[in-house]
C-alpha cells in the first residue's frame, strides 16, 4: 500500500506562498478563493474530490453554526493496490477560526457525517460507460 496521492485544498489564511505551484478557484464562500495543490491525474483528481467537498462543506456547516472561518487547509492521501483497488482515502483538517475549541471539534464531526463525496464513497458507486 502507498499513498501515492496527495492533494492539498486551502482557502483563506492557510493557502500557500504566492510562488506555489497551485490550481486557483473561485469560490462563493470565500472572498479569495480557493488552491489546489494536486498533480492531474484521475487518481489525484478521486482524492481532490474529497478535500474540496470536505473544504465546502467547513464553509457551509460553519454558517449554519454562526462560526467565522479564517482559512481552511484540507489535505487528503490514499494509495492504490496492484490492480488499482483504492486502499481508501483518509484526510487531515486544519482550521484558522476564532471559534473556542468544542464549537471548531463538532463543526469537524459534523461535517465528516455530512459531506457528500466522502459519503458516496464509504457507501459505494458503480461507474459505468454510456452508449
Amino acid at each position: 500500500m502507498s499513498d501515492s496521492c496527495r492533494v492539498v485544498c486551502s482557502s483563506g489564511t492557510l493557502r500557500p506562498s504566492a510562488d506555489s505551484p497551485v490550481t486557483h478557484f473561485g469560490h462563493r464562500w470565500t472572498d479569495g478563493g480557493v488552491d489546489v495543490e494536486a498533480d492531474f491525474t484521475g487518481a489525484h483528481l478521486l482524492h481532490a474530490g474529497v478535500a474540496a467537498c470536505i473544504l465546502n462543506d467547513l464553509y457551509r456547516e460553519a454558517a449554519a453554526l454562526g462560526l467565522s472561518l479564517d482559512g481552511v487547509r484540507v489535505v487528503a492521501v490514499g494509495g492504490f493496490d496492484t490492480d488499482w483497488a483504492s486502499t481508501g482515502v483518509n484526510y487531515r483538517v486544519e482550521i484558522d477560526s476564532p471559534a473556542d475549541g468544542a464549537s471548531k471539534r463538532e463543526l469537524l464531526r459534523t461535517v465528516d457525517r455530512v459531506a457528500e463525496i466522502p459519503r458516496a464513497l464509504r457507501a459505494g458507486t458503480t461507474v459505468a460507460r454510456l452508449p
